[in-house]
């Protein structure tokens, strides 16, 4: 069994085919509406599909309760609140360019590739940025099915519940005020630097990539728990460089005017104060 030791043991290996089975189904839908967008949606919902089955697993019984269940409230609080505002930011808009372009260039067998190209890359990448989740449930311990020794959180549990506090704001707050100015037809073509997009060019990408850095450092509590840094480490890499930050500013430099100017005098990630142009 060459995958077993890839994706860990039985609560693990769960948690993959059920995010397989979803994106799988998923792929389903999107045959019958000609819309890949979908998937956008279900990337935050596949981390808690991975949470609550961490949280239920015999493997993790014997796992602080206290961080086992705010580990899975901050993930639902988050996971829902970003799949309800993407649905309804993208409803009626029809498919994303990114996959229109995809389906153009590819014809016919797009339908066939998106489901590894697309929905299968997306549990894949989902399964592991979420292993932080995982190792959080754990005994202090760090292994299955040991006896809890303490019911308290720690000052690493706080510290990552802050961190985390943090990202959400800058997530939520930066959506909330980019879907405010969007709506208001005088904006039309015009660039966002105003509220939290005054100290980052990308507020809500910052946001999430510092949330997955509090589910990590809650982990931290947990012996072993700093092995799974690679989770936020990917999380904040693709945000950076391959479907966030890097992806859009290529179409903000051709679309928006300024959009040079706005480059040099903010952030590109980490909120800071503007500079002069």
């Amino acid at each position: 069994n060459t995958i077993g030791p890839f994706i860990g043991g039985g609560c693990r290996r769960l948690a993959f085919f059920a995010l397989c089975a979803c994106c799988s189904l998923l792929w389903l839908v999107s045959l019958k509406t000609r819309d890949v967008s979908i998937v956008d949606i279900f990337w935050s919902l596949g981390f808690l599909v991975q949470a609550w089955i961490y949280f239920h697993h015999r493997e993790t019984k014997d796992g602080n309760e206290q961080r086992k269940k705010l580990v899975l409230r901050l993930v639902t609080l988050w996971a829902v609140r970003l799949a309800v505002y993407l649905a309804w930011r993208n409803h009626g808009i029809g498919e994303d360019y990114r996959y229109a372009a995809m389906r153009r260039r590819m014809g016919p067998k797009f339908a066939f590739v998106s489901l590894f190209q697309t929905f299968l890359l997306q549990a894949g990448l989902n399964f592991l940025i979420g292993q932080s989740l995982y190792s959080s449930q754990l005994p202090p311990s760090g292994y299955p099915n040991q006896a809890e020794q303490s019911s308290d959180l720690t000052t690493l549990d706080h510290l990552g519940t802050a961190v985390w506090a943090a990202g959400f704001f800058f997530e939520t707050v930066g959506d909330i005020q980019l879907a405010a100015f969007k709506s208001n037809p005088e904006n039309k073509g015009k660039l966002m630097n105003t509220g939290l997009w005054k100290y980052t060019r990308h507020p809500n990408y910052f946001g999430n990539s510092a949330m997955f850095w509090g589910y990590y450092l809650i982990s931290c509590a947990v012996k072993g728990g700093w092995k799974s840094v690679f989770s936020p480490g990917l999380m904040t890499y693709m945000l950076m460089k391959v479907s966030g930050v890097a992806l859009l500013e290529r179409g903000l430099s051709k679309r928006k005017p300024g959009f040079a100017e706005y480059v040099k005098s903010t952030s590109s990630f980490v909120p800071w104060f503007p500079g002069k142009t």
